[in-house]
């Protein structure tokens, strides 16, 4: 993993691999364009129950659903979204529940769209502030091992733990 194996290679591929070999049952997100690629193979998978949200705390109540009920799954979420989880968040800490979540950034590298700045600024304080154990990675190459630890992390020790991929590496909010 985390190898470019050729020009087309997207770190989607590893991380839909590692979300197989972990026994990933679920994945829970509202439509993201810098996850798009991840959402699609995960859509795919007839092994992965995706489950479109229509707002991202839904997904922290879906993963503490699918643990409980013997299965692991992972919140795919917009930075944006974070601050919709943040009550949820506090039920995941105090029940001791994994959660994996993996979240685009926007309002960072290049971000041309303002409203995407306050919540894009505000992401990994608010996760901190909810105890959440944060990964920022910002090479595309080092998302499958970065979410490889996370995961083990997660599920391990019981913790919630975001991997927040940088808006350098999905390239969403910039107009070229």
């Amino acid at each position: 993993m985390g190898n470019k194996k050729s020009k087309n290679w997207h770190w989607s591929q590893d991380v839909h691999a590692l979300f197989k070999k972990l026994g990933i049952e679920q994945v829970a997100y509202v439509p993201d364009g810098g996850l798009a690629k991840l959402i699609n193979r995960c859509q795919a998978d007839a092994s992965i129950r995706s489950v479109v949200l229509t707002t991202e705390e839904e997904g922290v109540a879906q993963m503490a659903g699918a643990w409980l009920g013997g299965q692991k799954g992972v919140l795919l979420t917009q930075s944006g979204g974070v601050g919709n989880c943040i009550n949820m968040l506090s039920m995941m800490q105090e029940c001791r529940i994994p959660l994996l979540a993996l979240v685009s950034m926007r309002g960072e590298w290049g971000e041309c769209f303002p409203w995407q700045v306050p919540m894009g600024q505000s992401t990994i304080p608010a996760l901190e502030a909810a105890k959440v154990i944060v990964h920022h990675v910002d090479q595309a190459e080092k998302v499958p091992e970065t979410v490889h630890a996370a995961a083990r992390l997660a599920f391990d020790s019981y913790r919630a733990v975001a991997v927040v991929i940088s808006q350098r590496i999905s390239g969403s909010g910039s107009r070229g």
